[in-house]
């Protein structure tokens, strides 16, 4: 039983878009059941068209492992991977920088207390006032 004009033509629509890499409802690979996704048609219906799938399989002779928009897919993870490794390798160095810096000021801190604590008591010994006799 084949199938209507109507289908016919969105099997073929469908067709063009998944082979010109612009998919509207499916991840854009190149397998019969997304034609029948894309076309928004049930999977038996392809199966129905017979010219159809006689075009389908010449024009996808064999299985392409990527689609366009998969390819570009995978270079924008790539590119994201490599800003991410990069952004990790900044805050390692930000952070080394904090803990270093957190260091210096435990160090500067305690060397402050310490001459503080020393300066009251030489301040308290000169205070101390003179006792007469």
């Amino acid at each position: 039983m084949p199938v209507s004009a109507a289908t016919e033509t969105k099997l073929r629509e469908a067709m063009a878009r998944l082979l010109a890499g612009e998919p509207l409802h499916t991840d854009g690979a190149l397998t019969k059941e997304n034609l029948a996704r894309e076309a928004k048609v049930s999977h038996a219906t392809v199966h129905r068209a017979e010219e159809i799938l006689a075009e389908w399989d010449a024009k996808v002779a064999r299985p392409v492992l990527r689609t366009p928009g998969e390819v570009q897919r995978d270079e924008t993870i790539a590119d994201l991977r490599k800003q991410l490794r990069e952004a990790k390798s900044q805050v390692t160095e930000t952070q080394g920088k904090l803990d270093a810096l957190a260091t210096v000021t435990a160090n500067l801190y305690a060397e402050n207390f310490a001459l503080k604590k020393k300066l009251g008591s030489r301040q308290r010994l000169a205070v101390v006032p003179a006792q007469d006799g």
